[in-house]
């Protein structure tokens, strides 16, 4: 099982991580969904349940993490610039660890 969630956590935080270098984070972020680090953990935690579950470092230094809830089935994915401002890039709900196949390499999608 902890496999499973090892793969599909590190799928999320690649694509997550090719659109962070996509869009790159400024300091002119909505102060709507951006706010100091402690402050969001803290929301996500204590308000959604969410810890932790994969963590990445994108262009310009910004910090990628995902949250998801196992009892509520809700997610986060988060960006940190290096100031310390935590700002929301995605939510959602039902939040699944899954564990596709990998295709060998050489042998295509």
């Amino acid at each position: 099982m902890a496999y499973e969630r090892t793969i599909l956590t590190t799928g999320v935080v690649l694509l997550t991580l090719a659109m962070a270098t996509l869009a790159p984070a400024t300091e002119a972020r909505s102060s709507v969904n951006c706010a100091p680090r402690d402050k969001v953990l803290e929301r996500l935690a204590g308000t959604y349940g969410e810890t932790r579950r994969a963590i990445g470092l994108g262009a310009n230094n910004v910090l990628i993490e995902v949250f998801a809830s196992d009892d509520s089935g809700s997610w986060t994915i988060t960006q940190t610039l290096p100031s310390g401002l935590t700002c929301l890039v995605a939510s959602g709900q039902a939040y699944e660890a899954m564990a596709d196949a990998l295709t060998p390499p050489g042998q295509g999608a």
